[in-house]
């Protein structure tokens, strides 16, 4: 009943987007200079002219979803973060739990709840682990899996490079069995829009298609479970609000001059939007009856360099953009949105983030996470994680819910890499003294961060 096959067009030109194929290796010069670069994927030894690593891959066709992927725990691994040869303290320290390598493909997507983490590939293979173990798998029809969402207690979203986004349902009498149930859209609503006309818009060129359809690469979901509305945002331009309820596309928003590369779904109605184009927008919900329409408010930021990754913390107070050319900036939100800031923690492009509690967490192609602490407008910069051998493509927290007896709040990150690898890694709320931090890096002398505070301009 749903179609599978793909009429998505090859990505052609220089357009920088979030996902790391697009001139992750460059040189810090290149990242300042401009946003445009050929392809080059994170392998500085991979010619522009080569297969891309999904078709490279010889995992992709054959690997079965349920093959058991080794877990390595790596405890010893916990100095790489934090701790140098002879260092002694009683700062809880930030470290790395395990690491899962599989090799079927790189990591561009992953969801946590909970005990529970699904990642992304592009492989066919979505697979879920629990505890830190390999729990089951599904296969998609589709590859690329570009964004995962955990919707309540049984229903995932996954969105594609096709430009579907799928359904999948959890079989409440055995959690390890997921059903697709969906696509969005519809094939019902596809036949029902076809038959009008009006329906069509004008999408390349000469080029028309319904819109209900992305017509190009899904790069970001984002949920709002209070309303239950579902937001996909695509290389096509556009972003498109859907009914959890019914998978019934509500609206289409032309919403920027490129790729749009995160959509963010926040509190009282407001969504927020960063494009390849260097734009980030605010827009606000207005609903009536069934009726649903976004509203542009603002442009806040509009720079050279693309916008690849948004991220809000829970309550919508602070929102933070990571850009190709390394930067985080963020602002805060009171009555109104106001610039708070830059994070300079990167040498190459911010390809992810993810806010928890007061602190906020930056992926970069420079293949390290910063972890940045919030106190006030000022933030810091409590460390840096490195392990991965590639990019660090996506990022997920969770709430530590053994360390709440402690007193020391910790949380459980999750990042994705171009290197096929998940790593898992527990990150304290506590922040050390400024000196203290340097020592536990290995630095001497100044910070090499100079948005400890935060600029401000």
């Amino acid at each position: 009943m749903f179609s599978e096959t793909s009429s998505l067009p090859p990505k052609v030109g220089n357009k920088i987007h979030s996902d790391p194929n697009f001139s992750t290796v460059a040189t810090d010069e290149e990242f300042v200079a401009a946003r445009h670069s050929s392809f080059t994927g994170y392998d500085a030894n991979r010619l522009s002219g080569e297969m891309s690593p999904m078709a490279m891959s010889p995992w992709n066709q054959n690997s079965s979803p349920f093959a058991k992927s080794p877990w390595s725990n790596n405890m010893e691994e916990n100095m790489l973060q934090n701790n140098s040869n002879n260092n002694t303290t009683s700062t809880p320290q930030n470290g790395l739990i395990g690491s899962i390598v599989r090799e079927e493909g790189h990591i561009y997507s992953l969801a946590a709840k909970e005990d529970i983490l699904y990642t992304g590939s592009d492989s066919k293979n979505i697979r879920v682990w629990k505890n830190m173990k390999e729990f089951t798998a599904f296969k998609s029809n589709s590859g690329l899996v570009k964004a995962i969402i955990i919707s309540g207690d049984d229903k995932i979203f996954t969105g594609h490079q096709d430009g579907k986004v799928r359904v999948w349902k959890i079989n409440p009498k055995n959690p390890s069995v997921h059903k697709r149930s969906g696509t969005l859209p519809t094939f019902f609503d596809i036949f029902k829009a076809s038959m009008k006309p009006s329906n069509y818009v004008e999408v390349k060129r000469k080029r028309t298609a319904l819109w209900i359809k992305h017509c190009d690469a899904i790069s970001c979901l984002s949920l709002d479970e209070e309303q239950g509305l579902l937001y996909s945002a695509s290389w096509d331009k556009t972003f498109k609000v859907w009914r959890v309820e019914n998978s019934k596309c509500l609206e289409s928003v032309k919403a920027h001059d490129d790729a749009v590369n995160s959509v963010v779904a926040s509190v009282e109605g407001l969504v927020y939007t960063g494009s390849a184009d260097g734009t980030v927008k605010v827009w606000k919900r207005e609903s009536s009856g069934k009726t649903v329409r976004h509203i542009l408010v603002q442009t806040i930021l509009n720079q050279e360099c693309a916008v690849t990754a948004l991220a809000a913390n829970k309550s919508g107070s602070v929102i933070y953009c990571g850009s190709s050319d390394g930067l985080v900036n963020f602002w805060e939100r009171e009555k109104e949105l106001t610039h708070g800031g830059v994070l300079k923690g990167h040498k190459l492009a911010v390809l992810c983030l993810t806010a928890a509690g007061n602190l906020a967490f930056s992926g970069s192609a420079d293949k390290t996470i910063c972890v940045w602490r919030r106190d006030g407008n000022v933030h810091t910069c409590l460390s840096v994680l490195t392990g991965h051998t590639g990019p660090v493509k996506c990022l997920a927290a969770e709430l530590d819910k053994d360390s709440a007896s402690s007193g020391d709040r910790r949380w459980v990150v999750y990042s994705g890499s171009l290197d096929k690898s998940v790593k898992v890694w527990s990150v304290s709320d506590t922040a050390p003294e400024p000196a203290e931090r340097y020592m536990q890096q290995g630095h001497g002398g100044d910070s090499p961060w100079d948005s400890i505070p935060s600029a401000k301009y």
